[in-house]
């Protein structure tokens, strides 16, 4: 989607309108069979009968905004509101003495997702500088809500991965025939903000108001156009992640962790498929943390103070997400409906995923490792719009819950001007 707007802005006519505005958004209802409790995963057998709960949400509502200043200079920023954003205020409470006390009304998140200056010397050679998405895995990539069939974001690399990952820095992007490529240097990933619930999901975070850049990221992505409909992916990222926090006091003359480095390396594959009225969609993706031994010990809560920003759970060494879906639109059977550009996809999706994999025992936090099947249908009732709706069922192993759900959502995705 965004990428459309890229292109958009890069290859428009003199006189075409300078001027882009866009955006995505989802509304999501969620009725969970399962067990809500902190501790459901440190004590299973006490909350196995727990009653089921319901969740409304708006996970993500974003604006796209684009210009064409001519001669090849291009601006373009997303700004995207999670879970409506947050609500904070600062009141005076009768019932308290008249004191004034900060209000938290909820979470939620603001952010910049991007903004940058595009240069286009050719379409096979631009240079992109600003706060860019990380095109690593499929999910990253081709993250809007047209582009997976699930209610929510394929749990796989939302977990595993920062998502949508992104972060400050410099690209050169373009395609040539049936390749697409890209190339960045980006601030590098924070270890003090990996766990294991989550694995590096957190790292590309800063808890300042600045993110620290003492080590630097690389990450690359080519796209194969193979045929039509076809197209297959690769993307990677490598780079150390310690000494990347602010103060850095972890490193010094004679201090223990000087030479911890924390690399980071992580591979992806990922495919699409839109052809014959099948959409078929798959990714693999598998990392490494090194020195997991070393930032366990420093990472450990009882060396920080309880308001530090560092998460004290530990990390493993691997993480691993694959994942596959495909849906058939049976609406392009019924002539009427086809010409009326209405489509309704029946799909099923599986996923596997593991946010911990350590070097030795896995002791006591096997609830990491979880397969996913889920299946539902995806309604495009005008293009741009879809509802969606879909049964989960999230398999751990004993002697660990298993998790279904039943989701639904609206979600809208499109130029405006």
């Amino acid at each position: 989607m965004f990428g459309g707007l890229i292109a958009l802005l890069s290859f428009c006519p003199a006189k075409a309108q300078k001027l882009t505005v866009g955006g995505y958004g989802e509304v999501a209802l969620s009725r969970e069979f399962y067990s809500d409790h902190v501790n459901r995963y440190s004590s299973p057998e006490n909350y196995r009968n727990d009653p089921s709960h319901g969740r409304f949400d708006i996970p993500h509502a974003v604006v796209y905004l684009g210009y064409d200043f001519g001669k090849g200079w291009t601006f373009g920023t997303e700004i995207e509101f999670e879970h409506t954003g947050t609500g904070s205020a600062v009141e005076n409470e009768a019932d308290e003495a008249a004191e004034w006390e900060f209000e938290q009304e909820k979470g939620g998140e603001v952010e910049l997702e991007q903004v940058w200056i595009n240069k286009q010397f050719s379409s096979a050679v631009n240079l992109r500088v600003g706060h860019i998405i990380v095109p690593v895995g499929l999910n990253n990539a081709h993250h809007e809500p047209s582009n997976y069939f699930t209610v929510y974001r394929p749990e796989g690399e939302n977990t595993i991965l920062p998502s949508t990952w992104h972060d400050t820095g410099l690209s050169l992007w373009g395609r040539c025939a049936r390749i697409k490529y890209e190339v960045q240097v980006v601030a590098g990933l924070n270890a003090m903000l990996f766990n294991r619930d989550k694995w590096i999901h957190h790292g590309a975070g800063s808890p300042f108001e600045f993110k620290p850049a003492n080590q630097l990221g690389f990450a690359a992505r080519v796209d194969y156009y193979a045929t039509k409909g076809l197209r297959v992916g690769l993307s990677g990222y490598c780079g150390n992640s310690a000494h990347n926090t602010y103060p850095n006091d972890l490193k010094g003359d004679g201090k223990p962790y000087d030479k911890v480095k924390g690399t980071v390396a992580v591979g992806s594959v990922d495919l699409t498929l839109n052809r014959w009225n099948w959409i078929v969609r798959g990714q693999a993706d598998y990392g490494y943390v090194g020195d997991t031994d070393k930032l366990n010990v420093i990472k450990d809560a009882k060396a920080h103070a309880s308001n530090s920003p560092v998460k004290s759970a530990m990390i493993g060494k691997n993480a691993v997400a694959v994942g596959i879906e495909a849906g058939y639109d049976v609406f392009s059977q019924i002539t009427s409906l086809r010409r009326n550009e209405q489509q309704l996809y029946v799909f099923g999706r599986y996923e596997y995923h593991d946010s911990y994999i350590p070097a030795g025992n896995k002791e006591m936090f096997d609830y990491t490792n979880v397969g996913r099947l889920a299946f539902g249908v995806n309604y495009h009732p005008v293009p741009g719009v879809v509802v969606k709706a879909d049964y989960s069922l999230r398999h751990l192993k004993a002697p660990y819950n298993n998790e279904p759900s039943l989701n639904i959502g609206v979600a809208y995705e499109g130029f405006f001007l």
